[in-house]
């Protein structure tokens, strides 16, 4: 045997090796689906649990305490257990899942959504003036767009209406509702391309393949997502905002004033009489209990709020008030600090309904500074088995914008020493302008708090202890792994311009995945065994030789697609199969010339050495000509046309070095180890 095609030998078989190691994960992965399904019966029958809940809470990484919360003391530990093992499976499926072949939404099912742009909160951003009246206008405004009428002139009949100039809210003074209505169009429009394109930013980088994301209108956004298993987390990943602010923290002195602004507007509420005390008299009085130091009692709303509260069927309407203050202070009652080193204001999980009312009531609004609002926290904090929610009164105006970070990344908890056990934290870049603009915020504020907040939600409040020059920290607060990842994922494919809400979401079954590819399959076998037999019957040894090369060009072709994440779909296994076909139709070329120079004379060495040779043109021709018409359609086409495209250009290239590189090996080896005298074929 020449050295030759021993190093071709070894190259191909090395091709062979990687290309079944490619395909381990995609047989794999129906494995581990199979005990996550069992593990998700397990949890729901001690827990009672929907599927649809369980595999939420693990996205949110809140099933344990979920668990905790619905289990019975009995059944407690063994859905403790089957939760941490749905955990880890969770986490290798997710790892397993990126490396297989993902099936389209006509195979595994998926889940199809339409995303509508908030344009009335967009006029909110937008406007150059904000009061009441704009507000009724835009309300009006939304009620005419429930009837069918386009937003734009529905806003522009409601300002007539109303004989209010537009310009008053929007666009330069002078101008006639006309322009401004344009120019919000052509701003709406922008708004909702630069949706579109962040959208695809934060689905590409989420790792699903071939997503098919169209805009619909003016307004609209279709996505289709297939062949992924965490569903909520990528539409919980689509529809962030994503829109940070850095605020700062109210000193303690402020908060106190404010607190018992509060409590005496809820005294006022509860027992009908005037308050003359004011806020400034008290305010060094203002105290909030410690958790542990805090003489709970329940109470009921109506005694909270002073009237008859409807509430829904079977719920729990009772609060946790510190006895000593509820009645002079029925606010800061409801309250708790939890660490005596911190100013802090937590909520105990069951008073976060109530509070969050009384942060809503007109007169609790009023009393507010106009500049200063309260921001809830974004994950809660547990103190043993209690769970807090906690609130900051923050400066409302923010000293920095999201707007200006360049880059997120994620710092592990096991490559820091100061984070503790898995949690993470996200390390930012800002631009030479929000550089400049950190730097001067935290340097004017050394001392005070800076809350960090992303969508309305403080994710941290740490203390300013310098000035900050470089344009660089961090994000803190209890992140996971994949926490962290998909807070940097967002932050850095960028804020939506606009809110986006779902209107509407199908989710195929896996039922009709299960039959398309039982017919897909079938029509595969089929055919492949027709194919077989031929050239078996039609080329005998030879044809059995193309035969095993035909296999293995099916799985090379796999294990592309694979190594690229690439999605099957039912237009995909169409092009499988005439990938199949094209594959014969090569060796076939070669099979006929190899027969024709044996009948003019020659030896079998030089029949096959001017077989290949004479049909290698013909072949490359035909090739070439059906993958550029595969590129075009790859290139111009849309979701199916697309898969089929993908495929048949994999199956192109992977036929021609079967058909072309490896039988010519396996032919060579043949003739050069034995003497043969007649060739079967």
């Amino acid at each position: 045997m020449q050295r030759s095609h021993v190093i071709k030998a070894v190259v191909i078989l090395a091709l062979v090796i990687l290309a079944v190691v490619s395909l381990l994960p995609t047989f794999q992965l129906n494995d581990l689906q199979e005990k996550e399904s069992n593990l998700v019966k397990g949890i729901a029958s001690f827990t009672g649990l929907s599927r649809s809940d369980i595999n939420a809470a693990v996205n949110q990484g809140e099933l344990e305490s979920l668990v905790r919360k619905v289990s019975s003391a009995d059944s407690q530990e063994k859905a403790l257990s089957l939760s941490a093992e749905l955990i880890t499976l969770n986490t290798e499926i997710t790892q397993t899942e990126g490396r297989a072949i993902r099936q389209g939404l006509d195979l595994q099912g998926g889940t199809y959504l339409v995303y509508e742009a908030d344009l009335p909160q967009l006029l909110r951003d937008v406007a150059k003036n904000k009061d009441d009246r704009l507000e009724d206008i835009i309300e009006a405004t939304k009620k005419k767009t429930e009837k069918g009428q386009d937003f734009f002139e529905a806003l522009e009949s409601t300002f007539n209406e109303r004989n209010v100039g537009m310009s008053r809210y929007f666009g330069r003074k002078g101008k006639s509702n006309e322009e401004i209505i344009k120019e919000l169009g052509d701003a709406a429009d922008d708004a909702v391309n630069r949706t579109l394109e962040v959208l695809r930013n934060r689905i590409d980088q989420f790792g699903v393949s071939e997503p098919s994301i169209q805009k619909q209108g003016n307004r609209r956004i279709i996505i289709q997502l297939a062949g992924i298993q965490n569903i909520q987390r990528a539409k919980k990943i689509i529809g962030t905002t994503a829109k940070l602010e850095f605020k700062l923290v109210k000193d303690a002195q402020l908060a106190s004033v404010v607190l018992e602004d509060i409590n005496r507007v809820l005294r006022k509420k509860r027992k009908g009489e005037e308050i003359k005390e004011s806020s400034e008299a008290v305010k060094d009085s203002v105290k909030i209990e410690d958790g542990d130091k805090a003489e709970e009692t329940e109470v009921s709303l109506t005694d909270l709020f002073g009237e008859q509260e409807e509430s829904e069927a079977g719920a729990d309407t009772t609060l946790l008030v510190d006895e000593k203050t509820f009645s002079e202070r029925p606010f800061t009652s409801l309250l708790r600090r939890i660490n005596a080193y911190s100013d802090a204001i937590s909520v105990p999980s069951k008073n976060v309904r109530a509070v969050q009312r009384i942060l809503q009531m007109p007169e609790v609004i009023a009393v507010i500074p106009g500049d200063a609002e309260f921001v809830w926290s974004r994950k809660p904090l547990y103190m043993g088995e209690e769970e807090f929610q906690q609130i900051y009164l923050v400066k409302k105006e923010p000293e920095l914008l999201g707007s200006t970070l360049t880059d997120a990344n994620v710092d592990f908890g096991a490559s820091n020493t100061s984070l503790r056990g898995n949690e993470s934290r996200v390390l930012f870049s800002l631009n030479s302008e929000g550089s400049k603009q950190f730097a001067k915020v935290t340097g004017m504020n050394i001392g005070k708090k800076l809350a960090i907040v992303l969508d309305n939600k403080v994710a941290s409040a740490p203390n300013i202890t310098g000035k900050i020059p470089t344009g660089s920290a961090e994000i803190t607060g209890s992140f996971t792994v994949d926490e962290a990842k998909d807070l940097a994922l967002v932050l850095r494919a960028g804020a939506l311009p606009a809110p986006v809400h779902v209107i509407t979401e199908n989710t195929v079954g896996p039922s009709l995945g299960h039959d398309s590819i039982q017919k897909g399959q079938q029509s595969a076998i089929i055919g492949l065994l027709l194919v077989i037999l031929f050239m078996i019957f039609y080329y005998r040894g030879s044809g059995a030789i193309a035969d095993f090369l035909l296999l293995l060009n099916i799985v090379f072709v796999l294990a592309i697609m694979a190594s690229f994440h690439a999605t099957l779909t039912l237009p995909g296994i169409a092009g499988i199969i005439l990938t199949v076909g094209m594959a014969v139709d090569a060796n076939v070329l070669i099979f006929e010339r190899i027969r024709e120079e044996i009948k003019a004379g020659k030896t079998i060495r030089a029949a096959i050495d001017s077989g290949y040779g004479r049909a290698f043109t013909t072949i490359l021709d035909a090739n070439i000509t059906t993958l550029i018409t595969a590129v075009v359609l790859y290139s111009f086409g849309t979701g199916p046309i697309k898969g089929f495209a993908l495929t048949l250009s994999i199956g192109i290239i992977a036929s021609m070095f079967t058909a072309i590189v490896v039988t010519r090996l396996i032919f060579d080896m043949i003739t050069s180890r034995y003497a043969i005298k007649k060739l079967s074929i």
